[in-house]
């Protein structure tokens, strides 16, 4: 039975690195993946396959990218079922909003493994990690003078040696709602 996938790529449509959403729902379709659909400009692509080998299907999806675009576009791939348990977990709880903190979820290539003490904070305290499930962390970022300091995919641990990109909770919150849509 085929399983609904998000791709969350990093890198697209940032430091001049701009690629159309047709064009990326043809390089998914390109590598045989159904029902290709994407998500604003960000670089989110929700999928159909059969595969199951997930590291596998991942590898192929980056190695195509790069082929084709000419650059490196990690990828993030999750099922529907994995973001919206990630959602429901309601991470962000009794965290208060202000205009100064953004809400952020890292997106995982892998786990960030064991032996992390949550919340992990920046010595400057311009973020925390609040926690993380296998395929994402949760970061709190603090804007210093109106601006976020840095990435929030910058939070991970210096020892982590995976790759991750992040999306603000609010629009992960929309891309499940869109990827949910058949």
């Amino acid at each position: 039975m085929a399983q609904t996938y998000i791709a969350f790529l990093r890198a697209v449509n940032v430091g001049g690195r701009t690629v159309r959403m047709e064009r990326l729902r043809e390089l998914f379709a390109e590598l045989g993946l159904a029902d290709v659909r994407t998500y604003i400009q960000s670089g989110n692509v929700f999928f159909t396959s059969e595969e199951t080998d997930r590291a596998a299907l991942t590898r192929r999806i980056e190695e195509h990218l790069a082929e084709a675009l000419g650059f490196d576009v990690p990828t993030m791939v999750q099922t529907v079922e994995e973001v919206a348990e990630a959602v429901d977990a309601d991470p962000f709880a009794g965290v208060e909003v202000t205009p100064d903190v953004r809400l952020c979820v890292v997106f995982l290539s892998e786990p960030l493994g064991a032996g992390y003490e949550f919340p992990v904070r920046s010595p400057k305290g311009d973020w925390e990690i609040l926690g993380a499930t296998e395929g994402a962390a949760f970061v709190v970022m603090h804007l210093r003078n109106g601006r976020l300091g840095s990435n929030p995919a910058t939070a991970l641990p210096k020892d982590y040696r995976g790759q991750g990109t992040s999306r603000f909770f609010h629009t992960t919150v929309k891309i499940l709602a869109a990827a949910r849509k058949a």
